[in-house]
Formats: structure tokens, sequence, C-alpha cells
């Protein structure tokens, strides 16, 4: 008997059970020298309707093509436009689709499209802006905040002005005079130290030291080295780094490690390499150094995803723990044994390539949403941008933000686009044979990019470029546009797109939160003919900034800068324009900012009481929610925030304040 014979119809366009929202669009034409749709996914052998949208549309695409029955394109309607594409009928779409042979999936350069309902980008009326500060003297690597409101900068020898000392001080109260702005320091002590790819973190010691640990090669990738900020806005300091590498060092030599404060106020150091381009230290280390031999603990984590874990992200969890995400993988440590105790789902990369990275040098910009008073949401992560990684100069920046739950119970990822605005043209919308103005947006793509917190509890985006990779040569076409993520809006609708600067910023740029509200945009330095070394100091205004409102003003008590956890405190309200029994108060930890990572970047927005011109505030409740550690207290007037007044929270538990032990390091005590 003959064999059962299966037979298929004439295929034909799917229109029905496609993904909620979707519709079929019609056949329309694409160009080799100009694909319709930019991002190119082979579903050779799988290709069918359904499953091409629904990863376009898991990215945060809006249009999704098939063509040559094997090949799925993203993108969004606008795109189409942009790129010329025209109707065709619906019968030149004639190849079936490989994994579902009844639909049709397009032709030779013609694509069966489906289409969703585009995304929104707002550009607000007030967008802020970019403005000229002041020249730099040198290119920096790091900069820092100091609790003395002034900018701490650090560079890396060998490709910047010659004869220059290696560290610098902006008082930027004082751009009006170059000579009294900066202030020259002194970071190679004892002609050895060079911080190149070193990491800085402000410590919860009762001065609040500025320490950068590792560097660039041999015995500076074991330095520790400390300046204590003096002086203040207007009155030059006179304190310069320290640092003895014979009495001081890592048990590891590191090379782009990470950083961060512990509950219990000790550093937690991560990772690195030993040394330029070398190999990995998969290993981590606390300081002070516990008592005893060695007790640097080898990470199997660390070593399997070497190169492409550097700059790992690490945050104090509130449920206690520590969170770290490196390359395209994230878990919670435990905070005592440093043992993994919950290993996260990957990070979703790129439409196109879902291994695509997060870290250095797939170098993404990373926080942590804001936390708000009484602290029982749980906490979210989120990083924007990163790289392909595909062939160094080949890759795409990433164009979307990842954020997680790391505490819930099964945490997920959730994926946003970013776009910047191109321009509006009049032009024919073929498919709605009417001559429209719509506005077209390109995908934001960002590498070497950073993210700041800022004090209403947004973050500005900013920085960086839209291919390649970190590194000397590495990164191409700078990102220009700045972006305002406001967590508080729905998934979907939390990205507006703000002003744009002429100055490009790429490999070894920095932004970091100034006392008044603006940020400082700084760096670039990617030894590349095409994009020469930055010394112009910028800042962003943002849109609060910007609006006519006059900034608020406080005043805190002589003697209520120490805060216990849970402690109640008073600021009498001095100026404002709207009623002070609505206003807000905001708890901004300083940052150090090198390679796209905001270095103990956290925001919290505690219990706050006001009436009269008086505003009671409650401190943290305690180390997990707040770890230990200085703190830019800001009152908010509506958006608008005050210049903000230094505040220590938690006190100095690790006894820091007398670590170094040894007469030619200064210690503040405890």
């Amino acid at each position: 008997m003959p064999a059962n014979l299966t037979t298929l119809g004439v295929p034909t366009a799917q229109k029905t059970g496609l993904p909620t929202g979707w519709n079929y669009a019609g056949c329309v034409t694409d160009s080799n020298q100009q694909r319709a749709l930019p991002i190119e996914i082979d579903m050779a052998g799988t290709l069918t309707p359904g499953k091409c949208i629904s990863q376009c549309a898991a990215f945060g695409y809006t249009a999704a093509g098939l063509e040559y029955g094997s090949q799925c394109y993203c993108g969004d309607p606008s795109d189409l436009v942009n790129n010329g594409a025209k109707n065709a009928t619906e019968a030149q779409c004639s190849f079936a689709c490989d994994g579902l042979p009844t639909a049709l999936c397009g032709a030779g350069l013609l694509l069966t499209m489906y289409t969703t309902t585009p995304a929104t980008w707002p550009t607000p009326a007030n967008a802020g802006r970019y403005e000229f500060l002041i020249g730099g003297l040198v290119v920096p690597l790091i900069t820092t905040l100091g609790i003395n409101n002034k900018v701490t900068f650090v560079e890396k020898f060998g490709t910047g002005a010659p004869n220059t000392t290696g560290a610098y001080e902006l008082d930027y109260s004082r751009t009006d005079n170059m000579g009294a702005a900066w202030r020259t320091m002194h970071m190679q002590a004892n002609g050895l130290s060079d911080v190149f790819c070193a990491v800085g973190i402000t410590l919860p010691d009762k001065s609040g030291r500025v320490v950068t640990i590792g560097g660039w090669s041999f015995d500076s990738t074991y330095g520790i080295r400390f300046y204590t900020p003096d002086g203040s806005p207007g009155v030059p300091g006179k304190n310069d780094w320290q640092e003895n590498y014979s009495e001081l060092a890592l048990q590891d030599g590191r090379w782009y490690p990470g950083a961060m404060i512990m509950a219990n106020g000790s550093i937690l150091v991560v990772g690195g390499e030993r040394g330029s381009n070398d190999i990995a230290v998969p290993t981590l280390e606390v300081l002070p150094k516990p008592a005893g031999g060695r007790t640097a603990l080898y990470m199997d984590w660390l070593a399997r995803t070497d190169p492409n874990n550097l700059y790992p992200y690490l945050y104090v969890l509130p449920g206690g723990g520590v969170f770290v995400q490196y390359y395209n993988e994230a878990r919670i440590l435990d905070e005592n044994s440093f043992n993994t105790v919950k290993t996260l789902p990957n990070v979703p990369g790129s439409v196109r390539n879902p291994a695509a990275g997060r870290t250095y040098p797939l170098q993404g910009a990373n926080a942590i949403f804001p936390q708000y008073a009484p602290y029982t949401d749980p906490i979210t992560f989120i990083v924007c941008g990163g790289s392909e990684g595909i062939g160094q100069n080949a890759g795409n920046g990433l164009d979307n933000c990842a954020s997680i739950q790391p505490e819930a119970q099964n945490p997920n990822w959730v994926i946003e686009r970013m776009v910047s605005r191109t321009l509006h043209i009049t032009c024919p919308f073929t498919f709605a044979e009417l001559t429209v103005r719509i506005p077209l947006y390109q995908p934001s793509r960002r590498v070497m990019g950073n993210m700041v917190s800022l004090p209403d509890g947004t973050f500005l985006i900013l920085n960086g470029g839209q291919t390649g990779v970190a590194g000397f040569g590495l990164g191409k076409n700078p990102n220009l546009q700045a972006l305002l993520y406001d967590p508080s809006k729905p998934v979907g609708s939390r990205i507006s797109i703000l002003g744009s600067t002429i100055v490009a910023r790429m490999y070894h740029s920095e932004a970091i939160l100034l006392h008044d509200g603006r940020v400082l945009v700084t760096g670039s330095d990617p030894q590349d003919p095409e994009f020469p070394e930055e010394f112009r100091v910028e800042v962003y205004v943002p849109p609060y900034l910007t609006d006519g409102r006059t900034q608020p003003q406080f005043t805190i008590a002589a003697g209520q800068t120490d805060w216990a956890y849970g402690s109640s405190h008073s600021i009498t309200v001095t100026r404002n324009t709207g009623a002070v029994s609505s206003m807000r108060v905001s708890l901004v930890a300083p940052i150090s900012s090198t390679h796209g990572n905001s270095v103990n970047q956290r925001i919290l927005f505690p219990q706050v009481s006001c009436g009269g011109n008086q505003c009671t505030i409650v401190a943290p409740p305690n180390a997990h929610v707040c770890p230990p550690g200085w703190y830019q207290l800001f009152l908010l007037d509506g958006p608008t925030p005050s210049y903000s007044q230094w505040v220590h929270i938690g006190g100095d538990p690790a006894a820091l304040g007398n670590w170094p032990n040894f007469p030619d390091f200064t210690k503040p005590g405890v």
C-alpha cells in the first residue's frame, strides 16, 4: 500500500493567530544596499511568522519582516520609511516559511511584514542642556566628588599631556579662573604608581577619604592609595595622595577590579586581571585584610567568564548578601562566606545575540532603582547598553536596558528599548498611501556609556559609542544624545530624549553628580585619530534646573550630620517656592566614575515630615538598606533639588578610620 501523504495547500500570508497586538502589514521591498529593517537573524529551518515576531517583540522592536523563507528582520515602522521600502503586491512574497510551509515568508529582497503600535519616546519641551564648564589639564580616568564638594581627577600616565603629576582637583566654584579652579596633586608617590584602570571608592570613615585600588602593571596593580578631601569651594586644600606599597598592598594584583563598601563597613574587591591584558585574577578579597595568612578567595565564575567580566557591578542587598553582575551573568553571594546562594537568569543581550555582554570590555552602565521608605519594595538592578562584541568593531552597542529584582522568588529580566530622536520629515508614507509628518527615531545603541543617579530619582544616560567595544581604537560612532530614565513610570514609557552634545565621549569617559544638581561630564581617550583626547569639561544641566524654578535651600543644625540608623534629624527650610509640607528628601551616595561603572551608586528617599519651615528626616533603618558611608542630602521642591549637604550614616563599623596603621598615612580615627 502506498504511504500516507500529507498534502499542503498553497502558502498564504498568516493574518491570524499572531502574537497579541501584531498585525499583517503586506509585502514590501528590500535592498542589499539599504536594508528596510536593520537587524537580521538567521532562522533557517525554523522560521515562522510567530517566531520572528516574538523575537523582535522581546527586545522592543515594533516591526518584523520575513525574507527568503529563512531570515527574520527586526526594526521599527520608521525604518521602512527612512530606508526607502515600498509596497509590493502580496503575490510577490511567494516563499514558504522554513518552519511553517503553509505560511509565506517573503521572497528574494521582499519582506512579508508585520507591525505593532510603535512605541513613543517623548522629547520634553524642557530637556535641559549641555554646557561647557572649563578647559581641562588632563584626561581623567576616575572622577570622584569629595565631601569637600570638589572633584578629584586621577589619570593614566603616558598618553596625556607631558609632565603631569597623575592627579588634580577641580574646584568648580572657580571656573572663572583656570589657575584657581585646578589644584595640582601627586599620584606617583614613589615613581611606581599608575592608576590606569584602577577602581575608586569613598570610604565611610569620618573624613570621607577617597581610595583607589589596583592599577596597570607590576607593583601598581597591588596599589591602595588614599586622599583625604580638605578645603572647601573657593578655599584651596593642602592634602595629597598617600601610598606606600611596601607597607600596604593587595593580596592579588588587579587591573580592572570591582569594589564596594559592604554592610559591615569593609571594602570588597572583586576580580580583574594581573596586568595589562594579562591572565585573569579570579579572586575576591576584603580590605582591611583579615588576620591570618592568605584570605583571597577563588571564584570559578570569574575564571570562566574572563575577559568579559571586568569591573563587575556590585551592590549590597536589603535582604542581606551581595549582588554581582558580570559579563551576561548575575548571582547573589553570601556576605560572610561569599559562596553563591542564588544564581540568576542570564542577562538578555541583543535581539540577534542573546550572549552579548554588559561588563568591560562589553561595557554598559548600571544602577539600582531608588529605595523608598519604608523600604519594603524589592530592589531593582538595571544595566543599560553593552556590546554584542562580534568581531570587535563589527559589534553593535546594545540599544536596550535590562532590569531585574534579584531578591524576588522567581526573578526575570525586563527589556526596554533605548532610542534617539533623529528628525521629523515630510514624505510619502507608502503603507498608508498619504503624506504625513512622522517622527523618525534610531536605536540609541550605547557601549562605554554612563548612568548617573539624579536627586529626583531619575537617571541620566549619556556618553559612549554606538559600535565596537571598550578599548583603544575599538569603539566607533559616538552617541551624542543624552537620555533620561524615570523608573517611576510604566515599563515601556520610562525613557525620554534629552539634549545632545558636539563632544565625542568615547573610551575613558566619566559622569558624576555634583552637589549643585548638575552632572559633570569628562574624558575620552580612545587613542584613535578620529577621536582626539578630550580635555574639555562639560556639565549637563538637567530639566529640573532649567524650568525656571528656584532651587530650595536648607540648613542642618551643628552636630546633626552624623546619623545612626533609624535616628531622626531636623533641617530648616530657608528658601522654597512650593509648600514645605510637600517637600521630599533624597540621599545620594558618592560615586567614583570609571569605564561606565558608577562605583557605589545608590539613592534613597527616607521618611520625611515637614511643617512650618522644619522638616524631620528619619534615617534609613540598617546597613543593608543603606550601607555605611557619606550621602548627599538633597531637599526637593517639586522636582527641583537644593544644593546638597553631606551627612554620615551608619558610622564606621569596620574602623577604617584607624587603617592603615602606619605613620606615613593620615588616619582620621573613629
